[in-house]
């Protein structure tokens, strides 16, 4: 459950390094970016490895490169599913969730990946 929070907080901080880079993007407040983020990792969970599945033809021939459409489509279903989440075209949701998706590879990738644990140690 740690590790899906953390790669939460890595989607929110790459959606919120993505409103400043492109003009197309953007949230209401703080809260619904906190959300977003949070349902992205849900669909990411669920919807995406459904769709993933159904269209691994088409990818299979575009050689993964249809991946692309498929993180730009879960982008788009969160902000179509969120008010106060606003992507103006399918293009700023390509490039959004190619942002995101570095960045959170890259922050996973800094912390260890899904094998997160924290070990108590009592005395």
């Amino acid at each position: 459950m740690l590790a899906f929070f953390l790669r939460a907080a890595f989607a929110m901080l790459g959606l919120w390094l993505t409103t400043g880079w492109l003009k197309g993007l953007h949230f209401d407040d703080a809260q619904t970016l906190v959300l977003a983020a949070l349902l992205l990792g849900v669909i990411n969970a669920v919807v995406r490895p459904l769709v993933v599945i159904l269209t691994l033809p088409i990818t299979l021939l575009s050689l993964g490169l249809f991946l692309l459409v498929i993180n730009a489509a879960m982008l788009s279903l969160v902000a179509w599913l969120l008010p106060g989440f606003h992507i103006d075209g399918f293009g700023t949701a390509v490039f959004a969730s190619l942002i995101v998706s570095l960045f959170s590879w890259v922050a996973s990738g800094l912390l260890g990946g899904s094998n997160i644990q924290i070990k108590i140690h009592r005395r």
